[in-house]
């Protein structure tokens, strides 16, 4: 019987073993580890994953605040508001919660956040310190896919794991922190030919390819691990990337949608603010 890994599980044990008693080792220092959340327009979906940020953040006894702006605010105010943030320092962390209306640059406002402040992992500089193997604030859902991996006693050493999807936030990060634990990393993408051979030798399969249960049992090779990161809402129901049902009888252990991946993201943007904080009254 697959072992049905929750996400919810080990991050509710990180949050109260880990990352509490730093919190508190900080506090005694008089620092209060803050994040700060940027929410532009009214996303449904953005509003609810920001109200699970608040909720993780005060299990772990840091403090959020979420500053809100309209649909049509000017890019520039935006990007003002991200500096303020950058100079003070007493907030550790930002966030600018994706996606951002059509006028807003991406780009423009990844680039503005200071990579010390950066929890998301999404600026330039992190990025690059990831790819070459350097100290920094890890993506969160890739840092949580490893955290999810390790939590069920997952060495990569020496594994074959196969990534479905190439994203910038999921597929591309977590391929290289899989590479840095000594896998071997086969990157897979909806226009792979002949996925299904290109999934015969995976122990690992991490698949985040944003297409609803896009990947079968029948695919799967015996006892393999599955992380699915997929996460969408079909005649009501929600499901994965993976067809669920199909898989959990041929794999060892499988992450569920939701209760998987999703909690562990958020585990992982408030350590990496606890970890920001730390560095930033470590300089001070």
């Amino acid at each position: 019987m697959a072992k049905i890994i929750s996400g919810k599980d080990v991050a509710e044990k990180i949050l109260t073993t880990n990352i509490k008693p730093k919190v508190d080792d900080l506090k005694l220092k008089g620092v209060i580890p803050t994040l700060v959340v940027i929410l532009v327009g009214d996303v449904q979906a953005s509003a609810s994953y920001v109200r699970q940020k608040e909720k993780f953040a005060a299990k772990a006894g840091i403090k959020s605040e979420v500053r809100k702006f309209s649909e049509t605010v000017p890019e520039q105010e935006v990007l003002d508001e991200i500096i303020k943030i950058n100079k003070d320092s007493d907030l550790h962390g930002i966030i600018v919660q994706l996606p951002l209306p059509d006028h807003i640059s991406v780009t423009k406002i990844l680039n503005s956040i200071d990579p010390s402040k950066d929890v998301d992992g999404f600026t330039p500089t992190n990025v690059g310190k990831l790819f070459l193997g350097e100290e920094t604030l890890v993506s969160c859902t890739p840092k949580g896919i490893m955290l999810l991996l390790e939590s069920v006693n997952t060495d990569l050493k020496g594994k074959n794991v196969t990534v479905i999807g190439r994203s910038n936030i999921v597929g591309k990060p977590v391929s290289i922190l899989c590479q840095q634990k000594h896998a071997t990393v086969t990157m897979c993408h909806s226009r792979t030919k002949d996925l299904t051979a290109k999934l015969s030798d995976a122990d690992v399969i991490i698949v985040a390819v944003g297409v609803p249960k896009f990947i079968h049992g029948d695919q799967i090779p015996m006892g393999s691990i599955v992380i699915d990161v997929g996460i969408h809402n079909v005649d009501g129901k929600l499901c994965g990337d993976v067809d669920f049902e199909s898989a959990q009888n041929k794999v060892s252990a499988i992450t569920p949608v939701p209760g998987g991946v999703g909690p562990m993201t958020v585990c992982a943007l408030i350590e990496n603010t606890v970890i920001a904080a730390e560095r930033l009254s470590n300089k001070n």
